[in-house]
């Protein structure tokens, strides 16, 4: 048996395991070394992650930073003992809000809190941030695992990620000094329910008190309620920034928490809103299906969910075929959603 690293009985009886912790690092390696890109300097293991950005072509650098969560969609990975998913979830919640300022993310760093450290799925968590690293273009380049006893139950945990990135000062986004009546909407869609709103889903299929409801399967749905509930959020900075490259892009949306109503909003100047007719909005089954279940207005499901939109970029009405055509070269179903009229109401969705 392979000699302990160190041992404190002490800390042991009081429940946090030492060797678990390197174990749970030793097999995450592998999936951090996927995310290397220029700029890695050292391994994991020490007390900071090092990087040396490249700044050729940056006139003036600006750097920002993001952080988010998974929020309670972390229950229905713990249910269905299904971790290697939500990394890339918390990925994309970090690195989908800087691209909306044109940035480029850099580095990536995640925390995971659990109740008790089990070494293999640690790394599954582990892996799938590294996945949800390697489709942004960034690096993992450190994080933590904090071992809760007492706090957190043995099979509980969560995770939170934080991300910098570097953007030209010269191309940083102003949508509320650029966009103008006339401007048009972009819908990029999403892949589902994404990682806002679950508290609402736990509530509406009662998943706590009846979790066997995830291994059932609705109409319009190709998979169970589990499977579809559990697909990661799409990561649309590699689009998004190849996008920017040849389109003037005025405002970029990522559709999160609040949905259409308050995610919008937050882009557009005093005096305009986003006039958007419902039909014009893919909405996939699992929306409908939470709809009904619970009874939902269709109002509130729009200022909760993205509703099948999790992006949206603004732009001028002649760049609208030559940006939908772009990104439909990036693999991206885009089409147009809505345009910007005069208007003091924070969105309007015609139809409601």
């Amino acid at each position: 048996m392979e000699k302990p690293i160190s041992h404190s009985q002490a800390y042991a009886d009081a429940g946090v395991d030492i060797n678990a912790g390197y174990r749970a690092v030793d097999l995450m390696k592998k999936h951090v070394a996927r995310t290397m890109r220029d700029g890695s300097i050292g391994s994991i293991g020490g007390f900071g992650g090092l990087f040396k950005p490249n700044l050729t072509g940056y006139k003036s650098p600006i750097f920002i930073s993001g952080t988010d969560g998974v929020g309670t969609k972390i229950r229905l990975a713990q249910l269905l003992d299904k971790h290697n998913t939500v990394g890339i979830d918390c990925v994309a919640m970090c690195v989908n809000d800087i691209v909306c300022c044109g940035a480029e993310p850099q580095v990536f760093l995640d925390y995971i809190a659990c109740g008790k450290n089990y070494p293999e799925k640690i790394a599954a968590i582990v892996e799938g941030v590294a996945e949800g690293c390697v489709r942004a273009g960034c690096e993992l380049n450190g994080g933590e695992t904090a071992e809760h006893p007492g706090v957190m139950n043995p099979d509980d945990y969560d995770l939170a990620g934080f991300v910098w990135g570097i953007v030209d000062e010269s191309k940083v986004l102003k949508p509320k000094e650029t966009l103008e009546e006339g401007d048009v909407l972009i819908a990029l869609p999403s892949s589902g329910v994404h990682s806002n709103g679950f508290s609402l889903v736990r509530k509406v299929f009662n998943i706590d008190g009846n979790p066997d409801v995830l291994n059932l399967t609705f109409k319009g749905l190709d998979q169970t309620l589990g499977e579809c509930l559990l697909t990661p959020t799409v990561i649309y900075v590699k689009p998004i920034l190849e996008l920017l490259k040849s389109v003037s892009v005025k405002g970029i949306v990522h559709v999160t928490g609040g949905g259409f109503y308050e995610n919008i909003p937050r882009i557009l100047p005093d005096g305009l809103t986003a006039n958007i007719d419902i039909k014009s909005v893919r909405t996939p089954a699992i929306f409908n299906i939470i709809k009904e279940q619970g009874c939902i207005s269709t109002r509130d499901m729009f200022n909760t969910f993205n509703m099948g939109v999790g992006m949206i970029v603004a732009v001028s009405p002649d760049d609208v075929n030559f940006t939908i055509a772009k990104l439909e070269v990036c693999g991206i179903e885009a089409y147009e959603l809505g345009r910007l009229i005069e208007s003091d109401e924070r969105v309007i969705i015609r139809g409601i």
